[in-house]
């Protein structure tokens, strides 16, 4: 465990949060009422700590790498992407750098490509237990996993009632599921190649047995 050095003065006080020393880089310990000055190794230690840290893969991170893999045949922008995935651009720019560091997407100066194989592998043992499936009331909404477009042909239109993403704009009623990322139904509208392989996720995400194994063949063939 990270172990602060010792400060070089400490001297005590009444302990007052807010208190005007925070500015000058010193902290207050209120249980000890004592402010602590560090010295220069404490910071330079603990940016080491911040560095080590194991980096976490979000939701966004796969939405933002699905975009680069179905349209591999295009050079992406950060600006470009936040656009059609209405995001900002700073969110773009660190999903795609937690993407690399998760193997999802490789960077040859501004060229961002996506590891087909390492999403794959991901998505069809993976994501079901990294982002789980969160299910809610009857709302509207737009169709996804086995109601969608790819795996409708599939199954039977009385299978039960379909999952949807929450959408006032959505046509039809059936069961809420939350999206990997709030905007993902505005960028599927947009985007039939996208709306295809995030429907199959979620077929993955919270599908019955046969889905899943119907979603993983349909997957690779929409990574290719």
């Amino acid at each position: 465990m990270f172990s602060p050095p010792q400060p070089t003065s400490i001297r005590r006080i009444t302990p007052v949060y807010g208190h005007s020393r925070f500015a000058k880089g010193e902290y207050l310990f209120p249980a000890c009422e004592t402010i602590v000055r560090p010295t220069r190794s404490y910071f330079s230690d603990y940016m080491t700590l911040k560095r080590s840290t194991q980096p976490m893969l979000k939701p966004q991170d796969l939405l933002v790498s699905l975009k680069i893999a179905v349209h591999a045949d295009r050079e992406h922008t950060f600006s470009g992407l936040a656009s059609e995935l209405f995001m900002s651009a700073s969110e773009v720019h660190a999903s795609v750098r937690r993407a690399e560091t998760s193997r999802f997407l490789s960077r040859a100066g501004t060229v961002v490509r996506a590891i087909r194989s390492s999403l794959e592998e991901f998505i069809v043992h993976g994501v079901q237990y990294a982002f789980p499936p969160l299910l809610g009331s009857l709302t509207r909404g737009m169709v996804t996993g086995f109601a969608g477009p790819v795996l409708a042909v599939h199954f039977m239109s009385g299978d039960g009632l379909p999952p949807v993403w929450p959408d006032p704009e959505g046509e039809t009623r059936g069961i809420s599921l939350q999206p990997l990322y709030p905007s993902v139904p505005r960028a599927c509208r947009i985007d039939q190649k996208l709306y295809d392989v995030l429907t199959l996720v979620d077929a993955l995400r919270a599908g019955s047995a046969r889905e899943r194994e119907i979603s993983s063949k349909l997957l690779l063939e929409h990574l290719k």
